[in-house]
């Protein structure tokens, strides 16, 4: 496959994951980081991904300031001018609205592919597939197109896409009917048994002007930020214009910006062998087990009757436990978590009073 010149990849990858505490940390977030044991990071392992699709010159990082540097070590071959560096923390709609005004400037026919960092996907030729028959849609269509995972269990964790009416000429890809975020357990069961909803996978298609267009109608206040850098886009002055620009644009993600508001909303339905690792349990789910349930990640570990736990070590360390049974353990050299994996939830609120109580130098 030749990639088109006209296609690009937007890789979001400015999150801090801190549902992955302790291993994920402010100075390096868990999309830098080999959490797999591949010898690649997850930031690594989603450009691999997309380099059938997109070449390296078309492929653009947007992330915080402070992890531009370690994008260029991890990435040599994308050109430095592809990474956006925020200099604030905002959410994905602001990161999606300055990522499509750069790439207009530069080709008023580009269409884009925008993903996370952190996902893991297993059937790497059904993804390419999939993205290139979405991109196809997309370059043909004024539409807004997503990935819509099979489900295969009733998770609470994840946003739900409903399927609406399929397209004739188009298979597999639908009118998107509602989306739902993060429902409770007895709406996920029943999610499941319906065979009408999809995991939001939060990969998103379209043309750069699609977007845009739909940030005019949908988003107005985000689209209003950027508006007056229109013809700053892919000049020198870009980078001045964000710093002083960019703080000002409300934090809202693009699931409540544009999806859940624009009538040209379109999901494809794939098994990729997708999850988005977005939390312990996520890692401890895709990992190898023993056969007592156990995860080992790096690490010696002696489990004395412990069951269905997961123990990640950073360090020449062996972990010795007894009699713990669906718990993760988590070392680093100066923060240690111990938790049940059914109340991981918590682990942001620990973050959060980390922070009040202790500063950053544990974060």
């Amino acid at each position: 496959m030749t990639p088109s010149k006209s296609r690009y990849c937007v890789i979001m990858c400015g999150g801090i994951g801190s549902r992955f505490w302790p291993f994920s940390r402010n100075e390096m977030p868990k999309q830098f980081i080999d959490f797999l044991g591949t010898g690649r990071s997850l930031l690594q392992m989603t450009v691999d991904r997309v380099r059938p699709l997109v070449s390296p010159e078309n492929i653009l990082l947007v992330t915080n300031l402070r992890y531009a540097s370690i994008i260029r070590e991890q990435l040599p071959d994308i050109p430095a001018r592809n990474i956006l560096a925020e200099p604030a923390r905002r959410n994905t709609a602001p990161c999606i609205c300055w990522a499509a005004n750069h790439i207009l400037a530069r080709d008023p026919e580009a269409s884009i592919m925008t993903l996370p960092s952190d996902h893991l996907v297993l059937k790497e030729e059904a993804f390419v597939k999939a993205m290139d028959e979405g991109m196809s849609f997309v370059e043909q269509n004024n539409a807004l197109l997503t990935l819509g995972i099979m489900p295969t269990s009733p998770q609470t964790g994840y946003g739900y896409i409903q399927k609406g009416t399929p397209l004739a000429d188009w298979p597999g890809i639908m009118k998107v009917k509602s989306f739902t975020e993060k429902p409770d357990i007895e709406m996920a069961r029943f999610f499941l048994k319906s065979g009408e909803f999809f995991w939001n996978s939060g990969i998103f298609l379209w043309k750069s002007s699609s977007i845009l267009e739909a940030f005019d109608k949908c988003d107005p206040k985000t689209a209003a930020v950027f508006a007056p850098g229109k013809t700053l886009f892919n000049t020198p002055q870009e980078e001045n214009f964000i710093a002083h620009a960019f703080p000002s644009a409300p934090s809202i993600s693009i699931d409540y910006a544009i999806m859940e508001k624009a009538d040209n909303v379109f999901v494809k339905t794939v098994d990729l062998g997708w999850s988005d690792l977005g939390n312990w349990s996520a890692l401890y789910e895709t990992s190898e087990r023993d056969e007592n349930g156990n995860v080992t990640r790096n690490c010696n570990v002696l489990a004395r009757d412990c069951h269905n736990s997961i123990f990640a070590v950073k360090g020449d360390k062996i972990i010795v436990a007894h009699d713990l049974d669906n718990f993760i353990v988590a070392d680093t050299p100066n923060a240690l978590l111990i938790c049940p994996i059914d109340k991981e939830q918590l682990i942001r609120h620990d973050v959060m009073d980390i922070s009040d109580n202790f500063g950053d130098k544990y974060l």
